[in-house]
């Protein structure tokens, strides 16, 4: 049924829908036209001619539901971390970040050397958000972006800036709007950059005199730009797993944008003895069938949630990097999920 509906969806969206009917439109064109020197019929054109992406909108519209009053509360289901890390952290997906740091080796020493970024955690980001560019997505992303941006969602605000970014982005470097696909939130190349990351963090790597994250060489100095910017300390640890007393940690809060000295973290201990690291920590805990898995985050680690504000998805990176470098060094697979 949900297979089918989405597919109801889709060609639902394959409609073409004039949005200069709406005020709110009209509106924005007007701005473009004033202050970014768009042409009129130029973007007449663009927006009379959209297919309404009810896909994406279907996700931004999602509402949080409140509990029914008077339910029973239900104990959790422990595991998320293990359903997480299996889809993200793989054999596959291991040896395919080797083949590509062997493959684009220059460029990933050069960014390295560059931006103090260690190549296999710009892999493991192209690899999380890609799949090293075999899946950068095929959602129209001048579509997706008028679709957030004027029918209602919660983000309606952020979109409408996205698309202002994207349509100046397209302007400035010659290609038709129309051409370009990314993901479902509108997401390009990839490292999957919105449309404003592109003026804050592209790199023009190859000196072509043009961004484009759609190509490796641009990706991969944007990516560690975009960690550099971020706060990335050149030669420092990113996380490390720590013992404690118990199966579930309740000893104090967890998260990415808590920090403690570790002094004052009683029987917390690093599993591999000692860890070279002597800035406040963040203790990252991640919850498994039969236990809660508790680590240091160090600085980086907080960096690499700039990226996505998930501690999940640092994670991710982080293993998925971890493996590279030791598959790389060895020629065995790596995976710390136990």
């Amino acid at each position: 049924m949900k297979h089918l509906l989405l597919t109801l969806l889709f060609f639902c969206s394959l409609y073409a829908k004039d949005y200069t009917q709406k005020r709110e439109v009209q509106a924005f064109i007007d701005d473009l036209i004033i202050h970014d020197r768009f042409q009129f019929l130029y973007l007449q054109k663009l927006f009379q001619n959209v297919q309404k992406q009810n896909v994406p909108l279907r996700f931004f519209s999602k509402k949080k539901h409140k509990p029914t009053p008077g339910a029973i509360k239900r104990y959790p289901v422990h595991g998320a971390w293990d359903r997480y890390v299996r889809l993200k952290v793989t054999p596959k997906r291991i040896k395919e970040g080797a083949d590509f740091v062997r493959k684009y080796r220059d460029i990933f020493q050069k960014a390295e050397k560059t931006y103090g970024v260690p190549k296999e955690y710009i892999a493991a980001i192209i690899g999380v958000e890609s799949l090293y560019g075999k899946n950068m997505g095929k959602f129209p992303v001048f579509d997706t972006l008028v679709t957030l941006a004027f029918e209602p969602n919660r983000r309606n605000k952020f979109f409408k800036s996205e698309l202002r970014e994207f349509l100046q982005l397209c302007h400035k470097n010659g290609i038709n709007p129309k051409n370009v696909k990314g993901s479902f939130a509108g997401a390009i190349g990839l490292g999957q950059f919105m449309p404003s990351n592109y003026e804050a963090y592209g790199v023009d790597f190859n000196k072509d005199g043009r961004v484009s994250l759609l190509h490796p060489h641009d990706a991969i100095a944007s990516i560690a730009n975009y960690l550099k910017k971020n706060g990335w300390r050149r030669g420092e640890p990113v996380a490390t797993r720590v013992s404690y007393c118990g199966n579930r940690f309740t000893q104090c809060k967890t998260g990415y944008n808590r920090t403690y000295f570790r002094s004052r973290l009683k029987n917390i201990f690093p599993k591999n003895g000692k860890w070279n690291y002597h800035d406040k920590v963040r203790l990252i805990k991640l919850d498994r069938k039969a236990y809660d898995e508790l680590w240091y985050g160090a600085k980086n680690f907080y960096v690499i949630t700039r990226y996505n504000h998930s501690a999940y998805y640092a994670m991710s990176i982080h293993q998925l990097a971890e493996g590279i470098k030791q598959y790389r060094k060895y020629g065995k697979i790596y995976l710390s999920q136990k």
